[in-house]
Formats: structure tokens, sequence, C-alpha cells
């Protein structure tokens, strides 16, 4: 009987504050703090579950993931062009995202999703990027972990 109370006791407590998934927004932007043509924040850190909501503050924008920089089962994803492109994550691992109309103006951004080391840090840092995100992704990558 003490037993089953114990257990019983055990089980409200775990359940009484259960992880909650967070809403986590990046804004596409023209100009920010990072220059022109830019996610922000660009390092984004989440948790499995959470939701990430890219919303076109300015136009001309989309984001969408960059297929070579994905957990593996992840399927790559496109957000349309000036609309809120929503990214369940529920793989830990890093998740490369670009807007492709300003991809080779370096518009990436780089979410860390899980509080481990990410099973695709080194398939990630030899993806080949144009020169300019690949500038802006770099000093990501060496806050993954």
């Amino acid at each position: 009987m003490f037993r089953l109370v114990i257990a019983g006791a055990v089980a409200v407590v775990a359940f009484a504050n259960p992880a909650v998934a967070r809403d986590i927004v990046v804004q596409m932007k023209n100009q920010g703090a990072g220059g022109a043509m830019v996610f922000e924040p660009a390092f984004i850190k989440a948790q499995p579950g959470d939701t990430i909501r890219f919303k076109p503050t300015d136009p001309s924008h989309n984001a969408e993931t960059i297929p070579t920089m994905l957990p593996a089962g992840v399927a790559p994803a496109k957000g349309a062009m000036n609309k809120e492109f929503v990214l369940p994550v529920t793989v830990p691992g890093l998740y490369g995202i670009k807007c492709m109309p300003h991809y080779s103006m370096g518009m990436v951004a780089l979410i860390q999703v899980g509080k481990g080391p990410s099973s695709n840090l080194a398939a990630a840092r030899a993806v080949k990027l144009p020169p300019f995100a690949a500038k802006r992704m770099t000093p990501m990558l060496a806050q993954a972990k």
C-alpha cells in the first residue's frame, strides 16, 4: 500500500509540471542588427515539440529548409513568398533555413533542436553554401553543439 501511495505521488508531481512546447517567432527582414536580408533571430535554440514561426516582417521573403542541413528522417519543407512559414521541430539536430530569393545574399538561419550534441553537426559544417551565406552560417555553427 505504501509503495502505491509513493508511486501515485510521483505520478502527480511528474504530470503537474509537464514540459510546455514553445512558439518561437523569427522575423524575416530587409534590414536588421546583422545587416541586410536577415532572419532575426538567426540562431535559435529549441526543444523537440517547439514550433518555429517565420514571420514576413518585410515583403519579398520566404523561409525554407536547406535539404542537406537537416537531421536524418526530416523531410525538407518550403514556405510561400510573403507568407508565414510554420516549422514544427520534433527531431533533435540542426535545421538549416534559407530565404530562397536572398540566399546568395546570406539570408540564412540555424535552429538547434535538443540539448545534447547534434547528430548532424559534422554534416551541417560540410554543406557547401554560397559565400555570403557561409560567412553568416559559420559563426552559428560554432555556437551549435
